[in-house]
């Protein structure tokens, strides 16, 4: 009886922490170049007459997947941005390990969006159709407890629009 109860128990624990581990889905693509994401993020936005926002981070990194997370779930929040912005997860990885190469282009593509990582991570850029940087947001103004805050957040994206900014 107490074998099935402890092999019961180490079952469950188990399961919760697959669970725990796959509960966020990772969202940037570690293996493309960030630069080029953001050309091709630039390209779509003018033809479509949008912004870009870099979210920019890491699948290392737990606040960026909530927020993604976050974004994705609240209807409110994703059509203000499907309808406005050209949204892409820019990935840094600020390891060595990685290689001299993709160091170099970490630190290209920090350049590029006037160095943005002073702020943390998640960061957020947004960028206009042709590419300049029209504001950096620190995620923690977002941020409320250990979640996001939804009127925050909101209030940021539409400060942003095309429309917004181009009164």
């Amino acid at each position: 009886m107490r074998r099935a109860i402890v092999i019961s128990l180490f079952t469950a624990l188990f399961a919760l922490a697959i669970n725990a581990q796959t509960a966020v889905k990772k969202v940037y693509n570690e293996d493309i170049n960030p630069i080029e994401q953001i050309d091709q993020a630039l390209v779509k936005a003018k033809s479509e007459g949008k912004f870009v926002i870099c979210q920019v981070g890491g699948n290392w990194c737990p606040w960026c997947l909530l927020f993604a997370d976050f974004i994705t779930n609240d209807t409110t929040i994703s059509n203000v941005i499907d309808e406005n912005f050209v949204y892409i997860h820019v990935n840094y990885n600020p390891r060595k390990s990685e290689g001299e190469e993709k160091m170099q282009l970490a630190m290209a593509m920090l350049e590029r969006l006037n160095n943005p990582a002073r702020f943390g991570f998640p960061v957020f850029v947004v960028l206009d159709e042709e590419g300049k940087v029209v504001h950096i947001q620190d995620s923690s103004f977002l941020e409320e407890g250990q979640g996001c805050n939804q009127e925050k957040v909101l209030r940021f994206f539409k400060n942003w629009t095309p429309k917004a900014v181009k009164q």
